[in-house]
């Protein structure tokens, strides 16, 4: 049987998808607000804070609440959500991905002001796309029982292991 080199490239750049897919499922490192400073509530301590406030509307935002947003079904479902709707990109080997990505989730639930940083421009737009694509309302941070706007942060980092 003779296959086509046309047929064999296709599947190679098919399994080079799937490959990085897989490992942004299973190696990435995704914490939500791990740092000492941003668990205090101190917005100015975030990592491109120089950068968000130019970009994103962060009046009356907090970054430590009574209780923090929650997406429908827990965080584990968003980050399942969040892998499945993100677009998978050709990644060299030795390449770093390295995006940081921040949102607010409003007193309504709705996220907004969707912005990531980082020093692949690919990496940054398809890390915003995958968190516009997913349509779900989250539960509001509260303070005192009132809703308030919580800004959210997760960085996106492959490792080798």
């Amino acid at each position: 049987m003779i296959i086509f080199p046309q047929i064999i490239i296709k599947i190679l750049m098919i399994m080079k998808k799937a490959i990085f897919l897989l490992s942004l499922l299973f190696t990435p490192s995704l914490y939500a607000q791990n740092s000492e400073n941003i668990a205090q509530g101190n917005i100015s301590s975030f990592p491109d804070y120089a950068i968000i406030k130019t970009k994103m509307n962060l009046k009356d935002v907090v970054t430590k609440a009574d209780s923090i947003p929650e997406f429908p079904g827990g965080i584990k479902v968003f980050k399942r959500k969040y892998f499945e709707s993100i677009e998978t990109l050709d990644v060299k080997i030795k390449e770093k991905v390295d995006t940081r990505l921040y949102f607010i989730v409003e007193k309504s639930g709705y996220v907004r002001n969707v912005k990531a940083v980082g020093t692949n421009k690919k990496h940054v737009e398809a890390a915003e796309l995958g968190l516009r694509r997913i349509f779900a309302r989250w539960k509001p941070a509260t303070i005192n029982g009132e809703p308030v706007r919580y800004l959210m942060y997760f960085p996106l980092t492959n490792k080798e292991y």
